[in-house]
């Protein structure tokens, strides 16, 4: 009697110590898929369903026990082994054994929670992935009707704006109603002090690929200079600074968005535009973005001359000098297109030195992201930033846009059925003490 009443106890510990190592969802779970999984699925994401609730998770556990046990899910396509990034959404083993228990153990709801939820609610109903509402919403004047011809589309949009006053810049965000039919957007913005130029009266929107293009001429006036550049591409979320960093968004000025629209099969309508978050301390040090590659320093430079005939693996490279006082990187983003097999940039120093920047060891056109570094990384006056990319154009890589293969080129005009090799680097001038700094991200 007395062996039987022992056993029950033991039973009954045990299974009280199995029942507290089970994760709670809200506790445990739900913490993990809101910083790797939601920046993506969310609803205005390029991601097909969302995981914000309890019931978005539940009803996809297994498939979700699958692609973030294969790894495939969530992508992470840099080489944490070559640089490590602030930004790195990969599940640790931790993680993924944490998602894996709860779902092995029934995906129970435990005691609920909200609070995360109602708080990325309120982020989506404002039209944002940032942690707050955004200050200023720019938007194009009228939604693109875009054809579902399957034809790919450049078309750039001229979004004017006039403030009560300058502001300090910290984030920005590009927004669509529907980024599923974007390859990728850039957007411009310029200041235009002058009174006397009128911002209106101007074409609203120029087809790149139609016969309205010489209208982009009428725009040249507003051009003068530029405040800052930036994007999206499949994979990017909201582009924030550390602190005492940022920029400054003028007065008055236009935005000029250039939204590269992939080949679509069903007609659909596409409102675009940014966020901009503003913050009442001082910039202190200026941000600053430069392209090197196709479509900007360099591009004529690249060796051997990118043609990338059919059935051929091929690898191209880029060298350029950094000729200016030495800057602190804050991020890195590579860029191809669909043949891209390979990703490398590193630099060289005059004294021998290598300073890697990033690697992709298989590229993914579909996920693609702006690295943000944990430190700022000291490019110094002299050193040369080497970039390295090696392309598929056979028949063996199941993203090959042409069947047969045919000839690739890389002529800068973004095309997602020619290639690009890019690199966009955004940094501050250097200062001392830079070494100790670990970013703060926003």
């Amino acid at each position: 009697m007395l062996f039987r009443l022992y056993i029950s106890l033991i039973l009954m510990m045990f299974g009280k110590v199995c029942l507290a190592q089970t994760p709670e969802f809200y506790k445990d779970v739900q913490p993990i898929i809101h910083a790797n999984c939601v920046p993506c699925h969310r609803t205005g994401e390029a991601a097909p369903f969302p995981l914000i609730t309890f019931d978005d998770v539940n009803k996809r556990s297994k498939f979700i026990k699958q692609v973030i046990t294969s790894r495939y899910m969530p992508p992470w396509k840099a080489d944490n082994h070559y640089n490590s990034f602030a930004n790195d959404r990969s599940l640790s083993e931790k993680d993924i054994k944490t998602i894996t228990s709860w779902i092995d153990a029934g995906a129970p709801k435990n005691k609920p929670n909200l609070k995360l939820e109602k708080d990325i609610q309120e982020r989506v109903d404002a039209g944002t992935a940032y942690k707050r509402k955004p200050d200023l919403s720019l938007r194009m004047k009228d939604g693109f009707q875009l054809k579902g011809d399957r034809e790919e589309r450049f078309v750039m949009f001229k979004i004017p704006f006039e403030l009560g006053q300058e502001a300090n810049v910290e984030a920005i965000e590009f927004t669509s109603n529907n980024k599923k039919l974007i390859h990728h957007a850039n957007f411009a913005i310029h200041p235009v002090e002058d009174m006397s130029i009128d911002l209106n009266n101007t074409i609203d929107f120029v087809d790149l690929n139609g016969p309205s293009a010489d209208k982009y001429y009428e725009w040249v006036k507003y051009k003068k200079s530029m405040t800052y550049y930036g994007g999206w591409i499949p994979g990017t979320t909201v582009e924030t600074y550390p602190a005492d960093m940022g920029w400054v968004m003028p007065k008055r000025g236009v935005i000029l968005l250039t939204v590269h629209f992939a080949p679509a099969s069903l007609d659909a309508e596409s409102l675009d535009g940014l966020n901009i978050f503003f913050k009442q301390t001082p910039i202190k040090r200026k941000v600053k973005v430069i392209s090197l590659g196709s479509g900007g320093i360099g591009e004529k430079d690249i060796s051997p001359p990118f043609m990338l005939f059919a059935d051929e693996v091929k690898s191209f490279r880029l060298r350029v000098a950094n000729n200016q006082p030495d800057v602190s990187l804050l991020y890195a983003w590579p860029h191809m297109h669909q043949l891209g097999k390979e990703f490398k940039a590193y630099a060289t120093t005059a004294a021998g030195d290598t300073i890697q920047l990033v690697h992709i060891p298989s590229w993914d056109f579909r996920w693609q992201e702006i690295y943000k570094y944990k430190k700022p990384l000291l490019l110094p006056k002299g050193a040369v930033v080497h970039i390295e990319g090696t392309y598929d154009n056979t028949t063996a890589n199941a993203m090959n846009p042409h069947n047969p293969p045919e000839l690739v080129m890389s002529t800068g005009n973004m095309r997602s059925d020619q290639e690009m090799l890019t690199l966009l680097l955004m940094y501050v001038e250097r200062e001392v003490g830079d070494d100790s700094i670990v970013f703060k991200w926003n």
